[in-house]
């Protein structure tokens, strides 16, 4: 199945001069969901995964039902006072200023292997920053799973030190 064919560019948006992937044309599809789906849990079937860790909103699309078809726990990524109990945070550089993402002290214990998912790579900054809260875990990050890599905006370079794999490439 060409799962390209499923996702829509829209023009324009959010500001002028960009063409954003829009993928809720890919989800609403069941077979095309499905397929996204089955293909990212088949590139990692047998691996000893323990946590998927993926950012509120679009990354727990994908993560949280990888998580469950790998058999691992699944951990969110989100913006401050969202969570209830205690945690940790990393603020990181944007385009045009900052952002701060958090996470539960007790998410990831020591040495547990950890994959962060999200449906899209474009800069990196975003993933960088949830491995800085991985590594501050002591989690042994195994690497990161998107569906869509924007190549062109070059954001595998931030996390190339990791395994990095993405379906499908713009």
């Amino acid at each position: 199945m060409d799962l390209k064919k499923y996702i829509t560019d829209v023009n324009d948006y959010p500001v002028q001069g960009i063409v954003f992937k829009d993928l809720t044309t890919l989800w609403k599809d069941k077979a095309a969901f499905k397929e996204s789906l089955d293909a990212l849990t088949h590139h990692y079937k047998g691996r000893k995964i323990d946590k998927i860790v993926s950012p509120e909103a679009r990354g727990f699309i994908f993560g949280a039902p990888l998580a469950y078809n790998l058999g691992a726990g699944f951990v969110p990524v989100r913006k401050p006072k969202k969570l209830p109990r205690e945690f940790i945070s990393v603020t990181y550089e944007l385009e045009y200023g900052t952002d701060t993402l958090a996470m539960h002290k007790d998410a990831i214990s020591p040495e547990e292997n950890v994959l962060i998912v999200d449906d899209l790579i474009a800069t990196g900054g975003t993933v960088k920053a949830i491995a800085s809260l991985v590594r501050q875990c002591k989690g042994n990050l195994l690497g990161f799973a998107f569906l869509v890599e924007l190549e062109f905006l070059k954001g595998r370079k931030e996390i190339e030190e990791y395994d990095v794999f993405s379906l499908l490439k713009f």
